[in-house]
């Protein structure tokens, strides 16, 4: 049978009559035409069909693997921690992406409007990629040869590669955008992906996401935009990195212009509205036309920063950057300011002291001060600190010119005026310039002596104290000694304020919560505490006399900061005098591993060591730690935790973390009286014994009115403390305490050294917290302390612990607190197992302890101390 290949052929029609018009009947020119045309077909429809087939080929394999797009519906952006204060303001924020989630049924239609007409006009109509678009981009990258290649992304498409995608530009990863736009779009609304990209994308100046690009660039919230603002911030995405309002101002007004132009042709807004955006000029938070939103947010000081470095700890440095945490914090700011400037003004007086010029040892060319716009450009960049305001902001400034006597300067964000600004003759005479080699220069006469051409060093405004009238510009150097300062509640343990250093900007190293210091004889409150829990009291009897000590580096000989022993003397006056000798023979008595258990007890070491200098505080805690302790002693021997944080919230506003665990059984009653306040039950652990904390709060009380700490501390509540000076005063310290308040200060090199004669923990700290104190007793309030129940008063003399007559007055008179049913036996002695140190110097013989009768270069008499052993510098706390 033949094969039949013309389909006309007469052979298909077997069994049937033929038409008349078969293909026999056919002209050869029809039929080669339209063979010619069934072939053209066939290869048609072949290719095609390879085609179609190729494409699938293409999407199956590189659909296999790609990540899955359903885990968009739980996606959580990365977004900015909020710091609050306990009045709600906005203190500081944490961010590596900085970004504010916004859900989009709170994104104004204007703001997406914006970004659909300059991204994806088509938007709510595809289905996920833009066929026409992809075309057109085709076409526009032949015509240019290359050159001009867009992407063609619809805002699907980009959602794909922000979240699931890489960012490179190859015909792979456009693939992969292709096929996981079309399934997203099956799998998420329209609003839900426009809410992904509006919050993911970046639009410059670390600004991720609409809500903070508009605080970024206009200071304003989403709702308060205006047209031609939400245009700008639909013009970023084209080029985020290039697309400066400043720097590119030409080419994001065009841009923004465009965009408006857009959303008129979209009837978004109307021809009137796009023509009046359009002729506005581009205003922005960079070109000076709003302020900043970081301006109106405090500089980020110590206590900010610590609780960064605490909730990292806690909850991972990844959550906390990004998980859009909101922390209310117990920091006061009020009183958080009164304490920088408190301990600003100590640090400031110790270094005016030694009347010595470093300056910030930064200088600017000499060739960039002849112009202003020029040297006013290079003086912003130099790092040196910005965020003191001790007694009126301290100015960055550069030396001009240096005249005869005084020294002309250029002040930053300050104007000239037409005579210039001075630093005159007298303004330099309290110092000697500190050489490169470490030597002092002459005692300055004239700013010359001190400033050089160049010079970068900081200035502030002398006023009159009565009406605050101009003086003239004095220079102001960051001390090189340093400090801590912290003060909480003593029955919360909620941190008020925390002062890390001098300035923030200037040493981010937080000397409250990270740097171990011998606290000195501060620590001794907790000796004492040991010897009363093991049954003395206050009146208890104790030898002050020497002490020998044999130790692996040599006999010890421990003093008293006065060189004299002063025999029997009762515990109180013990304390209060910081008498060291006292304190190691109760220390020896009671044992020091009950003296390192108080320790450990009240959170000031972790592992203490059982040995005798550490009863005079030679071991190294933190400032944090000790000023936890005291409060324990203020609030009744009750544990009580530190905490800069209230709560923490997560980004739902659930919360993760509240510090006060307290029951209130009535907090939530409407029929409460108006004149009670809730009643709240405390399940706080019990530390010591209510007595034992009340007579050691007694004896403190002595340190203040009476002991160590009586020159520099005089409020008008009752307050406890204790001072600490280490051997050379290489740190100083005064821990004190109220019935609501406690707070400590210490000060020191960062590398210890000697702070010099006549420097003390009363006379350098104790200022510190009376300035505090004054302002935190007008605003918290304070009274009497709390007397607990189960004892009673009995007169005694303090100066020999005999008993008085109920009605004895006088200046040696204190009344005592003793335990009900404890009658104390007056007249009994301890000596620590040491007893008088009968083969050691009498007391008359000690004012020049161990010392002997030298003859000088002079001729003339003088007595020298002993060769420097264990004993006397490097045990650890003197007084």
């Amino acid at each position: 049978m033949p094969l039949c290949f013309d389909p006309f052929d007469s052979c298909l029609y077997r069994g049937r009559t033929p038409n008349v018009t078969s293909a026999i009947e056919r002209p050869p020119v029809l039929r080669a035409i339209l063979s010619f045309f069934g072939t053209i077909f066939t290869f048609v429809t072949m290719g095609l069909a390879v085609v179609a087939l190729s494409i699938g080929a293409v999407f199956w394999i590189y659909g296999r693997e790609l990540p899955s797009h359903e885990s968009l519906a739980q996606y959580k952006p990365p977004t900015i921690s909020r710091i609050y204060s306990g009045e709600g303001q906005i203190i500081d924020e944490f961010a590596k992406e900085r970004r504010l989630f916004v859900p989009a049924d709170e994104i104004p239609d204007l703001v997406k409007q914006a970004f659909i007409s300059a991204e994806d006009k088509n938007f709510y109509h595809h289905s996920g990629y833009d066929a026409r678009g992809i075309a057109a981009a085709g076409v526009e990258a032949i015509q240019s040869r290359g050159r001009d290649v867009r992407g063609a992304s619809t805002i699907t498409q980009q959602v794909m590669k922000n979240f699931l995608l890489s960012g490179d530009r190859k015909i792979e990863r456009k693939i992969k955008e292709i096929i996981l736009a079309t399934r997203v779009e099956e799998t998420l609304s329209k609003d839900q992906i426009l809410e992904l990209y509006l919050n993911e994308i970046f639009l410059g100046q670390n600004s991720y996401g609409v809500a903070a690009a508009a605080q970024t660039y206009f200071n304003k919230s989403l709702s308060d935009l205006e047209p031609h603002e939400a245009a700008t911030l639909a013009s970023m995405p084209k080029a985020p990195g290039k697309f400066h309002p400043v720097r590119n101002y030409d080419r994001v007004l065009s841009r923004r212009n465009f965009v408006l132009k857009e959303m008129s042709e979209n009837e978004y807004i109307t021809v009137a509205t796009y023509e009046s955006e359009a002729a506005k000029p581009l205003r922005s938070v960079q070109n000076g036309d709003f302020d900043s939103f970081r301006s109106t947010l405090p500089s980020r000081d110590y206590f900010t920063d610590e609780i960064r470095r605490q909730l990292s700890q806690d909850f991972g440095e990844d959550e906390f950057f990004s998980g859009g945490m909101t922390v209310r914090a117990t920091v006061d700011p009020e009183m958080q300011k009164i304490a920088a400037h408190a301990l600003q003004r100590a640090l400031e007086k110790y270094d005016r002291s030694l009347g010595l010029w470093r300056g910030t040892r930064e200088s600017l060319p000499l060739e960039v001060l002849g112009d202003e716009a020029t040297w006013r450009e290079a003086l912003a960049s130099v790092d040196v600190p910005r965020d003191v305001d001790l007694e009126g902001r301290w100015y960055p400034a550069v030396v001009l010119e240096v005249g005869k006597n005084d020294a002309r300067i250029g002040i930053e964000g300050v104007e000239d005026d037409a005579d210039g600004h001075f630093i005159p003759a007298k303004d330099a005479q309290w110092a000697r310039k500190v050489l490169s080699d470490g030597s002092r220069g002459k005692k300055a006469t004239v700013a010359g002596d001190l400033l050089e051409k160049g010079d970068v060093v900081l200035v502030r405004r002398m006023t009159q104290d009565d009406d605050g009238s101009f003086i003239r510009w004095t220079l102001r150097q960051v001390p090189e000694v340093q400090g801590g300062f912290m003060a909480m509640d003593v029955n919360t343990g909620r941190v008020i304020a925390m002062q890390g250093g001098f300035s923030y900007q200037d040493s981010v190293f937080n000397r409250a919560t990270q740097a171990k210091r011998q606290p000195g004889s501060s620590f001794k409150p907790f000796v004492y505490a040991s010897a009363l829990d093991s049954g003395y009291s206050p009146a208890t009897i104790v030898i002050d006399a020497p002490i020998e000590i044999n130790t692996p580096q040599g006999v010890w000989r421990p003093r008293n900061s006065s060189n004299k022993f002063y025999g029997p003397t009762p515990m109180r006056t013990g304390i209060e005098f910081s008498r060291n000798l006292m304190t190691i023979r109760l220390a020896q008595e009671v044992g020091m591993d009950v003296v390192a258990d108080y320790a450990e007890r009240f959170g000031v070491y972790e592992n203490m060591g059982q040995f005798l200098a550490n009863s005079l505080g030679s071991e190294e805690t933190t400032l944090f730690k000790m000023v936890a302790a005291y409060a324990m002693f203020g609030n009744g021997g009750e544990r009580v935790e530190p905490t800069l944080v209230d709560r923490v919230q997560d980004r739902y506003g659930e919360t993760i973390y509240r510090h006060d665990q307290r029951d209130c059984t009535d907090c939530d009653n409407p029929a409460i009286a108006e004149d009670r306040s809730p009643r709240i039950l405390s399940n706080r652990e019990r530390v010591m014994d209510g007595i034992t904390a009340y007579q050691l709060t007694s004896m403190m009380q002595g340190v203040v009115n009476r002991g160590t700490a009586s020159s520099a501390i005089d409020l008008p509540v009752p307050v406890a403390g204790k001072t600490g000076t280490t051997n050379e005063a290489k740190d100083v310290w005064f821990v004190g305490f109220t019935n609501t308040l406690v707070a400590g200060c210490y000060i020191g090199y960062d590398r210890p050294r000697p702070l010099g004669r006549g420097t003390y923990g009363g006379n350098t700290c104790g200022p510190v917290f009376q300035e505090f104190m004054e302002e935190a007793i007008a605003k918290y309030g304070s009274g009497k302390f709390r007397v607990p129940p189960g004892g009673h008063f009995i007169k005694i003399d303090r100066f020999s612990g005999a008993r008085l007559a109920n009605d004895a007055s006088g200046a040696n008179v204190v009344a005592e607190y003793f335990r009900d049913g404890e009658e104390p036996i007056f007249g009994i002695t301890y000596d620590g197992g040491f007893a008088m140190g009968a083969n050691l110097p009498l007391v008359k013989e000690v004012e020049a302890y161990g010392g002997r009768e030298v003859t000088t270069s002079s001729g003339k008499k003088a007595v020298v101390g002993p060769k420097a052993d264990f004993g006397t510098l490097s045990s650890g706390g003197l007084y």
